[in-house]
């Protein structure tokens, strides 16, 4: 069954990068969330990533912490995408702090559902993009795949990409040329198994009761 057989509507995903740089620093982050996007795009699925630190995001649980939070913003993105990326870096051994921060707001979901009484999430596909110049892509991803699972996102197979540099030295994934070819290949998979599931979702969601 090919993609076009399953659903043949496009669909839309948006890239959360959680890196701790600012705009228009370099981001390895924002390289692999990029080629997660390309990879999609290859599947019918379009899409454009947003820098979470170049938002003011409040600390919070809630959809809305007020006092001008654009949490919001984002948080509609979200709900009209059929695909998150969610791509960090490793901070020690840990998904960055804006990576858990997003997880935190997402947490709200849990308890907001659509018209039929299923959570928001539901329906929805999430994938994950790890970098680093240390161990931890698998405990990183995992934290994000626990975490995206509970709030109602669902994971494909294989729906990580990840690089890792060597320890405690100065390579960072944007310094790689060409891209390294595991690396690629693993991304090659995830959006293609996130656009399949996608549109199998879209076409049968999931039951209300």
């Amino acid at each position: 069954m090919t993609d076009s057989q399953t659903d043949p509507r496009e669909l839309t995903a948006l890239a959360l990068n959680c890196t701790l740089k600012p705009s228009p620093a370099e981001s390895s982050s924002d390289l692999l969330g990029s080629q997660l996007l390309e990879a999609l795009a290859g599947h019918g699925v379009s899409g454009r990533m947003v820098r979470v630190v170049d938002h003011d995001v409040r600390f919070g649980v809630s959809t809305d912490e007020g006092d001008g939070d654009e949490w919001p913003v984002l948080r509609e993105q979200v709900l009209d995408a059929d695909v998150l990326v969610l791509v960090t870096p490793i901070w020690m051994g840990q998904p960055s702090s804006v990576a858990k921060m997003v997880l935190e707001r997402l947490d709200a979901e849990i308890s907001e559902t659509d018209d039929e009484g299923r959570p928001t999430m539901f329906g929805k596909v999430a994938v994950v993009g790890v970098v680093g110049n240390e161990d931890g892509a698998h405990h990183v991803s995992a934290e994000l795949f626990q975490a995206l699972d509970d709030v109602g996102f669902s994971i494909p197979a294989q729906g990580v990409s990840y690089w890792v540099g060597e320890a405690m030295q100065g390579v960072d994934y944007k310094d790689k040329e060409p891209t390294p070819e595991k690396t690629a290949e693993t991304t090659a998979t995830a959006a293609r198994n996130a656009a399949h599931l996608a549109r199998l979702l879209a076409g049968a969601p999931y039951p209300a009761e």
